[in-house]
């Protein structure tokens, strides 16, 4: 049988792969790195995340604890794989980016029935089943070839990439571990600011020199992922109500909650390094060097990384794409991840899991699935194909998309009303799960 063509070995292609082989069919999955390499990837390894550490909050009854727990109905590998190499990070999960990316890259390299092709695909290919995972660094080659098929431009956002830094070089007596609200206990470490203190970085900040974008792109960023900077200009307690809010985070030194704080959530097992929590950022590195050394306890650190940024590219789902995830002008040809219009990596694992299985059950000559509208997932494919077209951004997974109850009191409690459309959301998954494996 002619395998499966996978063009990306991101979040996607990796669960897509995983998907289609243990229905008992053959898969290529195409991946160009390290042959070739993009700005944001630094490994060679599949599933590899460039961004946050974060697979976002475990905590039952929201939105992205919804969606893995559909996912872990599903059978997710890198959901598993997820949570056997967690970090410590309070309510969220996030892993150990390196051993996460090593552990899926060594189970499909294991896996007879899928074959790891280390080379570029640099156009569409003429016959399927092929899903197309590459991501939001997608080639130019492949970008031009997608701009040629579907007839428009394609969309972007810019996205950016958070500093990391060297635990041995922060003042460890500066700081305190402490989560917000004590949920999931002392995972992170945390740098508070007096109002001078924060006064005086938030001038450094807004002041700071960015790289320049290129001059015929606009600067159109994803509103979950704006760099800090750009959130500052907003206003001066703009911070203080997105990454540096003080909220749930008393100071057992004083007893007291600080005008500001930052946290740093840790990077791997070994709890050698620390990620920035929400300091994604597109200034240059020397000013980032000045200006984040300013915060309490950051005087001396060591950058292992500094903030990137770089461009997303994604299709327009709504006019391309069904919500089996099928092209609509090519059913044997489906997409995946980034590229399909939704942001977030839980929700890549997603899109991937259902490509791969949609992808398998047309190479096997077996109807495809649509999702239930009731679950998150079905709910993201409801998004992606329902959208204003003229209008069209990527989304994250939320109980805005998710359908609102048609029954019981006409006026109920926010909580109650949650966990009622996760009870029903998951009930739904349930019933699929019982047919698929």
């Amino acid at each position: 049988m002619k395998p499966v063509l996978i063009i990306g070995g991101g979040l996607a292609g990796s669960e897509a792969a995983w998907q289609i082989a243990r229905r008992g069919l053959p898969v290529r999955l195409c991946e160009m790195r390290p042959a070739r390499t993009t700005l944001a990837h630094k490994t060679p390894h599949l599933a590899e995340i460039v961004c946050s550490n974060s697979f976002k909050s475990n905590q039952p009854g929201t939105a992205p604890w919804l969606l893995k727990e559909e996912l872990k109905a599903l059978d997710s590998l890198l959901l598993e794989l997820a949570h056997r190499h967690r970090v410590p990070s309070g309510a969220s999960l996030s892993v150990d980016r390196e051993r996460f990316a090593a552990a899926v890259t060594e189970a499909l390299a294991a896996c007879p029935r899928i074959e790891i092709a280390r080379e570029e695909v640099p156009e569409l290919p003429e016959q399927g089943p092929a899903i197309v995972a590459t991501g939001p660094l997608t080639s130019p080659a492949l970008s031009q070839s997608l701009q040629e098929f579907m007839g428009e431009d394609h969309l972007y956002f810019y996205d950016a990439i958070s500093p990391i830094v060297e635990t041995d070089s922060i003042e460890l007596d500066m700081i305190y571990r402490g989560s917000r609200y004590g949920k999931g206990g002392a995972d992170y470490l945390n740098c508070t600011l007096n109002r001078e203190e924060y006064l005086a970085f938030y001038q450094a900040l807004i002041h700071a020199e960015s790289v320049p974008l290129h001059e015929c792109e606009k600067s159109l960023y994803f509103e979950g992922c704006l760099p800090i900077e750009e959130m500052a200009r907003r206003g001066v307690d703009t911070l203080r109500f997105g990454p540096m809010k003080p909220v749930g985070l008393v100071d057992p030194r004083t007893g007291r909650r600080p005008y500001a704080a930052v946290q740093l959530r840790q990077e791997t097992l070994k709890a050698d390094s620390y990620n920035m929590v929400g300091f994604q950022n597109h200034l240059r590195f020397g000013e980032q060097q000045r200006v984040f050394r300013m915060i309490p306890g950051l005087e001396r650190a060591r950058f292992l990384r500094l903030g990137q940024i770089h461009r997303n590219t994604f299709i327009n789902a709504p006019l391309q794409l069904k919500d089996t995830l099928q092209s609509c002008k090519r059913p044997d040809l489906f997409f995946a991840g980034q590229i399909s219009g939704v942001e977030g990596y839980v929700e890549c694992v997603a899109t991937g899991l259902v490509a791969g299985v949609n992808a398998a059950r047309l190479a096997a000559g077996q109807p495809l699935l649509s999702w239930p509208r009731a679950s998150a997932i079905g709910s993201l494919l409801h998004y992606l194909v329902s959208a204003d077209p003229g209008n069209f951004q990527p989304e994250n997974i939320n109980f805005g998309i998710i359908p609102p109850l048609r029954d019981g009191p006409a006026r109920i409690g926010r909580k109650e009303k949650r966990r009622r459309q996760t009870e029903i959301a998951l009930k739904a998954t349930t019933r699929l799960a019982a047919g698929l494996l």
